[in-house]
């Protein structure tokens, strides 16, 4: 996921929660320039202000309040009551995740810069709580951000089967809930409708039909969980710097990193 801004973690010092749920990034920021980037400007930029991290935390996954209109002050638009079209997707912490006992834990981003434009997709895979191994690739110059994501996961997915196949237990977390709520969710009633939803076309809908096949194959033995981008949990940063070398290096197969696994040698590469 492409962000170009650095977030301020110290959140028991903000006085406020920005979150932005349509902008040129998404997401929740701990002060006002940084939610301005996102929204300045930007065509039906939506985005509001939450006085606790927990307020905001839950109104970015869609259970509180979500503006009907683009602001004019962070704090000052008024919002509507939001229901959501889905179940909702819990976040998982890295401390939730260091805890679990699956044998193969995948993380997945997608990016794209800018969005829509060059795309890639990303992949870490940890056997044992140890990093293995780095994937990237599937760079497409005119993609979008769901796009990378889908295309993320969907690797990921064939990945897990790989590991179920090998009597491994596996995991695996993707920081879009777009892309989570397209399987497991949203797509069980696009099937049962002919592939047609109210309100317009599916996009990724190939992509998407091809991956629920594989998901409701794998659903019962598997989980797909959800988990923050940029907050430090360190597959899902690794996956980052994997997408954003797939869009560098324009590499369109889905390619093993073949460098050594140095693990803040990586992180040290160019974010998302």
């Amino acid at each position: 996921m492409i962000k170009r801004f650095e977030k301020v973690w110290d959140f028991k010092m903000a006085k406020k929660f920005y979150v932005v749920w349509k902008g040129r990034e998404t997401g929740i920021f701990t002060d006002w320039e940084s939610c301005k980037r996102q929204v300045d400007k930007f065509n039906g930029a939506k985005y509001k202000s939450f006085k606790t991290e927990q307020e905001a935390q839950s109104a970015f996954n869609g259970e509180s309040l979500m503006p009907s209109q683009k602001n004019n002050k962070a704090s000052g638009a008024s919002a509507v009551k939001k229901k959501t079209s889905a179940r909702t997707v819990k976040t998982y912490t890295a401390g939730e995740i260091a805890a679990m006992l699956t044998e193969t834990k995948i993380f997945t981003d997608g990016g794209c810069d800018p969005n829509p434009g060059e795309s890639g997709s990303g992949i870490a895979v940890y056997r044992d709580n140890a990093l293995e191994q780095l994937w990237y690739g599937l760079y497409n110059p005119q993609g979008t951000n769901n796009s990378a994501e889908l295309n993320a996961l969907h690797q990921a997915l064939l990945m897990a089967e790989a590991e179920l196949d090998k009597g491994r237990s596996a995991v695996v977390f993707c920081d879009s809930q777009y892309s989570i709520k397209c399987i497991t969710q949203w797509a069980v009633n696009w099937e049962k409708n002919g592939w047609k939803k109210s309100g317009g076309e599916i996009k990724n809908l190939q992509l998407i039909q091809e991956m629920f096949v594989l998901y409701q194959k794998l659903k019962d033995k598997i989980q797909v969980l959800h988990v923050n981008g940029h907050v430090g949990v360190e597959g899902n940063e690794l996956a980052d710097r994997m997408s954003i070398l797939a869009i560098e290096s324009r590499e369109r197969a889905f390619t093993l990193y073949s460098e050594e696994l140095d693990i803040q040698a990586v992180l040290a590469m160019r974010a998302g």
